[in-house]
């Protein structure tokens, strides 16, 4: 398919727990790429647990939106789909082969909702059909952006679009009425978990229409993924030192929280309430089913 590989898949919908203080809503995850062409240095894709070959280089379902059709057509209910926790749905190939775009289509026909996340500007070519699902269904768009600091942000997230880039799109998803903000995830203890990169991603997603800020104040590690992370540190002289922080104070952690997270949720939350943008999922979830009352009884 254009220069991209495909592979086989059974099933594209996998049903989820709905939940609305613990995640975004949703009641099915959808991934229609495996692999990711970002480069981010800490992603947890990466991890052994997945078991994806060649992580960086893209394929897509074979026959995904013909699969999409027939598996939204049987549901007897309508409801949200998230998009991009295994693969973003805008990596380099989507912009030619709109296998992403296509989806948002056939959500849209079926009356279901989306939840999406990503790295790419190019989820602002999609704000009028995202528009259109908001008009009537929960939609919530999801900019994963972690450093304010294009240099930084450049040695994370080699490959994905500037920073910038994200907040632009953020904003014309906004003027199209689409519920969206900032996935500010994860924060890297010692190179983004500082009170100035918080209060610029805050600023600037205020700025820019963003109804949101989410963060969890550290980053998850563990075979795989770890290794990954700490080759690229090493690479950077400027960044050797930080590694050894990380083995230092968190030795084989999965869980690894800002040593600052304290003070930082403190000036997290008081910056959010002054911007008015939702910091937790409760009220972020509430805030995007009052953009379609009719809607509230999926739930």
């Amino acid at each position: 398919m254009d220069g991209i590989e495909t592979f086989p898949a059974k099933k594209l919908l996998t049903p989820v727990k709905m939940s609305m203080e613990h995640f975004f809503l949703s009641n099915y995850t959808l991934n229609l790429y495996r692999g990711c062409n970002h480069g981010c240095i800490y992603c947890d894709s990466r991890s052994e647990c997945y078991q994806i070959e060649r992580f960086d280089d893209v394929r897509v379902k074979e026959n995904a939106l013909w699969m999409l059709r027939d598996e939204l057509s049987r549901k007897r209910e309508s409801g949200v789909v998230s998009m991009g926790a295994a693969s973003d749905p805008y990596n380099r190939f989507e912009g030619k082969l709109k296998v992403t775009r296509e989806a948002l289509k056939l959500l849209h026909t079926y009356g279901f909702g989306v939840g999406l996340s990503t790295k790419s500007a190019l989820a602002a070519r999609d704000a009028d059909i995202l528009g259109e699902i908001a008009k009537r269904s929960v939609t919530s768009i999801s900019f994963s952006i972690t450093a304010s600091d294009q240099k930084v942000a450049r040695f994370i997230e080699p490959q994905a679009s500037s920073t910038a880039a994200r907040f632009a799109a953020m904003a014309m998803l906004a003027k199209n009425d689409v519920f969206t903000g900032t996935w500010m995830n994860p924060m890297l203890p010692f190179i983004t978990d500082d009170e100035e990169n918080l209060r610029n991603i805050i600023r600037m997603t205020k700025d820019n229409g963003g109804r949101y800020v989410i963060c969890f104040f550290g980053v998850t590690l563990r075979a795989g993924d770890r290794e990954y992370f700490y080759q690229a540190l090493d690479r950077d002289p400027k960044y050797r030192e930080i590694k050894q922080k990380y083995v230092d104070t968190f030795g084989f952690d999965y869980e690894c929280t800002s040593p600052s997270i304290q003070r930082l949720y403190d000036v997290f939350r008081e910056e959010c309430d002054k911007a008015g943008l939702c910091w937790n999922f409760a009220e972020l979830n509430k805030a995007a089913m009052a953009k379609c009352p009719q809607q509230l009884s999926m739930f």
